[in-house]
Formats: C-alpha cells, structure tokens, sequence
C-alpha cells in the first residue's frame, strides 16, 4: 500500500493573508510561499507528525470557532518562548512535562492556536 510520507502543504483561509504570513515568517521562520519556481520554499526537518481529528465540541483548541490547530516542533522550546515573548508576544507554557515533551500555546494575529512542541524520545516497548 502507498502511504502518505510527510505534509507538503497546510493551506487555510485568512482575513490578511499577506499580513499572516509575515507574522509567520518573522516569528517561526517560516518563509512565505515564493512568487516564483526558481526561489525555494520553507523545508522542515523530519521528525515525528501526529494526525489526530478532534471532537467538534473540544475546548483543546482554545476557541470553539477555530477549526484548525498547529503543532510545530521546536528544538528549544523555552528559547523559543523567550523569542516570542521578546517580540511582545503572549506565550501560555504547559505547567508540566509529559512523557512525549515540553508543551507552549501561541495564538497568530487572527487567534488561531499554535501548540509548540519539544519532543522527548519516548521508549518503545517490543
């Protein structure tokens, strides 16, 4: 069977595209999508990528009209944090650590919920 190897995209609806998408770009370095074929587009680095629909009625993401969750992965979520909070941004730290890592919520300029992620190698058991 064929399978899915990675997201190559995540497109959704804005009220100020451009705006947003320079909020990105300066906050997580995400380059903004490229007005032509010859400059590159942001690449991430492999690691882990979790899928997971919610109920309709969830309070997870923080807004009941949001549709939609980010979850980056970070390298170094407090200096991550420190970057965001630096630039004037509010940045909520999950109180503890959990077995799968260290956990922080941002909200972008249109409220959407963004989940920062430090993954922590989790033990298999075979």
């Amino acid at each position: 069977m064929q399978r899915i190897t990675g997201f190559g995209g995540f497109f959704f609806r804005a009220e100020n595209p451009e705006s947003l998408a320079a909020w990105y770009a300066r906050h997580f370095g995400i380059s903004e999508v490229p007005k032509d074929y010859e400059t590159p587009v942001w690449t991430q680095d492999q690691g882990p990528t979790v899928f997971a629909p919610f109920a309709q009625d969830t309070t997870y993401f923080g807004n009941s009209e949001k549709q939609w969750m980010l979850n980056f992965r970070v390298d170094d979520l407090d200096a991550m944090v420190a970057q965001l909070r630096d630039a004037g941004e509010e940045v909520e730290m999950h109180p503890e650590e959990l077995p799968n890592g260290r956990f922080a919520r941002v909200y972008d300029p249109e409220g959407n919920p963004i989940e920062l992620w430090q993954p922590q190698e989790v033990e298999t058991k075979v």
